[in-house]
């Protein structure tokens, strides 16, 4: 990603979401993950997925159980079926009720370009392969994630096992075969803190290539805080002219200070903390978690967010602007879905959904008085995630500590969507039905203002030393 760091955010559906039948499990990006680490999960048996989802109401909302709103004139989703009219080859039923196929106002048959982002984190391993759609910016069509725990044992050995290796390839073949499958033309592949940290990291990447023939990027820290902006920009309260953006990961966590208005933001400063909830858990354990633990994990991370304060005094910013937290990780969805007491994980009722700082300690504290194997039986949690979850809690609430806000928007996208529509911005498909072959673009109704390129400007955040 370039060195710039301010965007435009016109499209009010623009980082469309994208939904999955019979969610069970937020994972850490809000997906849905049923197994242990390694074996299928209902992810990747329920596939095709095909769904626009247009972003949230962005307006402030007070109410901490208010839940996503369908902006006026987008389609409704309806999975599969629903989405059937914008798939390579579908047809289309004339009023005599015959059909025909898709075309383009030259005649030739109109397949638009795909998309593919994935993101192989410390823990989890992520796909999601999209089309340009003018109605919602782009429309998921296909999706994947598996847990696969890559920075297992990785802060006590510094490098990356053979057994978690493994784990990761078997799920990057399975991302190689979708790709393959659904056509894909453009794409970036991403790994993020596991990689980067591990002496075997660039030895790893080498393997995947040999064994999957994927070409993955290990980023560095600016280019996953400014990837995870991107992801969830569309989420910032217009009636606030800053926020705080978080993202928690599995092996570190990027903080972000934004100030925006109308469409657009800029990233005013960031800082990238060595400390995520894979690395926490091993450190802290996360089973058997007392509250006299839990203060020892919040403890830990707060001289991390303190140099970062020190140097940009964000506090009194955040009373000044009237400012909000946005939270993208799979602890604030995770947070979210035990407030709001869902049965099982639903994306449709998290994403953009609104906590206040008594729903989040409330939630910490049900947690904390949840023995173990109640964690794993959890909806919302899992087995799988179980041994996590405080971990994370503690770093949002380290958070919360260093910059009290009584408002956390919670965001169920990240890195993969900001990568999409950066991939598409470029190509200008952003937004559009396109027909990249006959040169045919047919512009949504998300459009850039008048004279602005859609890049950033000049201006470069500042970072935490």
């Amino acid at each position: 990603m370039a060195d710039t760091t301010s965007l435009k955010l016109c499209d009010p559906a623009g980082l469309a979401g994208w939904n999955v039948s019979r969610p069970i499990v937020a994972n850490e990006a809000g997906d849905v993950e049923t197994t242990a680490p390694g074996k299928p999960s209902q992810m990747e048996r329920h596939v095709p997925v095909s769904a626009d989802i247009p972003v949230p109401d962005s307006g402030c909302q007070k109410s901490s159980r208010q839940t996503s709103s369908t902006v006026k004139g987008a389609p409704k989703t309806g999975g599969e079926r629903a989405d059937a009219s914008a798939r390579p080859g579908s047809k289309h039923r004339h009023k005599s009720g015959k059909s025909r196929k898709s075309r383009t106002h030259s005649g030739t048959s109109r397949r638009p370009r795909v998309y593919a982002a994935l993101d192989l984190g410390t823990n989890n391993c992520r796909l999601l392969v999209a089309n340009p759609n003018r109605h919602a910016g782009f429309r998921v069509i296909d999706a994947f994630s598996r847990i696969v725990r890559l920075g297992e044992g990785l802060s006590h050995t510094g490098c990356l096992s053979d057994d978690a290796e493994t784990r990761a390839i078997s799920a990057l073949k399975i991302c190689t075969d979708k790709m393959i499958r659904r056509g894909v033309e453009r794409s970036r592949l991403i790994a993020t803190e596991a990689c980067r940290s591990a002496r075997n990291g660039d030895a790893f990447i080498a393997r995947v290539k040999r064994e999957t023939g994927l070409k993955i990027e290990i980023i560095n820290r600016k280019t996953e805080a400014q990837l995870a902006v991107a992801g969830c920009a569309a989420l910032l309260c217009p009636e606030s002219q800053r926020a705080l953006v978080f993202d928690i990961g599995g092996g570190s966590s990027e903080i972000m200070w934004l100030a925006h208005k109308g469409c657009d933001y800029e990233i005013l400063s960031w800082t990238s903390v060595p400390v995520g909830v894979v690395t926490l858990a091993e450190k802290f354990g996360g089973v058997q978690v007392t509250t006299a633990e839990f203060a020892r994990m919040v403890d830990y991370v707060m001289p991390y967010l303190q140099k970062f304060e020190d140097e940009f005094q964000i506090s009194c910013e955040l009373k000044r602007h009237n400012a909000h937290m946005l939270g993208t990780s799979g602890t604030v969805t995770t947070i979210a879905g035990i407030h709001l007491d869902l049965p099982r994980y639903d994306r449709s009722r998290v994403d953009g959904c609104w906590l206040s700082g008594e729903d989040v300690s409330a939630v910490n504290k049900r947690l904390l008085d949840m023995p173990f194997e109640a964690r794993k039986e959890y909806p919302c949690v899992g087995a799988d995630r179980a041994d996590l979850v405080l971990a994370g809690c503690a770093i949002l609430e380290a958070v919360r500590l260093q910059w009290p806000c009584e408002r956390v928007r919670v965001a169920d996208r990240g890195l993969r969507e900001g990568i999409l529509t950066t991939l598409m911005r470029q190509d200008e498909t952003f937004g559009m039905d396109c027909d990249h072959r006959s040169g045919n673009h047919r512009r949504g109704p998300f459009r850039r203002r008048a004279g602005h390129s859609g890049r950033s400007r000049n201006n470069k955040p500042k970072q935490s030393n």
